[in-house]
């Protein structure tokens, strides 16, 4: 699933007659970018959630799905905006019983997404979230063995942590990928709500892992400035 139903408030000007996901990188769609990269790693059933421009990029998904040979569903989330958790319950239906990725709109990466699918399923875990060693003031809060224990937002000064012992825990803030199993909707029902508030709900089965990855890029295209940066990147 891409989350592509953002207002891309951020953008200024920008954003208020492109939606995030039709944004230029050098000639290419954020969009295309991200359904090429999907593809290439094996995803290509594919549902895109959309309200900001909702018409614009559901008629760039009908031309791209037949130009990329990839199968493009759309949730189309106009009448109310469910924010990422309840957005992905909506369509619980779409995901059937296997495992199934989430990949924000607004995010360039070269992170392996077949090997973090892969590490999932090894590991049994019913989230895996890809996180990253860079700046942001949000950050989950990872044991040493990788598992995800908490959540804490540095500016405000807020540490939600799920565990009843202290440990070590390394603040490592996520990368706007994960990979779920069907079990974890067992924890979200109808609603408008964020997928973080589930995961930390999620944390207590010991089940909610981290796909680190510092190496590489990783580029957020949330702001003029970054989406410049993006391009210069790329």
């Amino acid at each position: 699933m891409i989350m592509a139903a953002g207002l891309g408030t951020r953008l200024g000007e920008i954003g208020k007659d492109t939606p995030k996901v039709l944004l230029d990188i050098n000639g290419i769609t954020v969009l295309e970018r991200i359904l090429l990269k999907l593809d290439s790693h094996g995803f290509n059933d594919i549902i895109i959630n959309v309200h900001h421009l909702a018409g614009k990029i559901m008629e760039a998904a009908k031309e791209l799905q037949e130009k990329l040979n990839v199968k493009i569903s759309i949730s189309d989330e106009t009448g109310e905006l469910l924010e990422t958790g309840g957005g992905i319950y909506r369509v619980r239906d779409f995901f059937a019983e296997k495992p199934f990725l989430v990949y924000n709109g607004d995010i360039l990466t070269d992170l392996n997404l077949e090997k973090m699918y892969e590490y999932h399923k090894r590991k049994g875990a019913i989230a895996t979230i890809a996180l990253r060693n860079r700046k942001g003031n949000r950050a989950f809060l990872v044991d040493d063995e990788g598992v995800i224990r908490g959540w804490t937002n540095r500016e405000n000064n807020i540490d939600i942590i799920t565990v009843e012992k202290p440990m070590n825990l390394h603040e490592l803030p996520s990368m706007a990928i994960s990979v779920y199993d069907p079990g974890i909707f067992d924890f979200m029902e109808k609603g408008k709500y964020t997928m973080t508030s589930i995961i930390l709900k999620a944390t207590t089965t010991g089940r909610v892992i981290a796909f680190r990855y510092d190496r590489g890029y990783w580029v957020d295209i949330g702001t003029p400035e970054q989406l410049e940066n993006a391009r210069q990147l790329l």
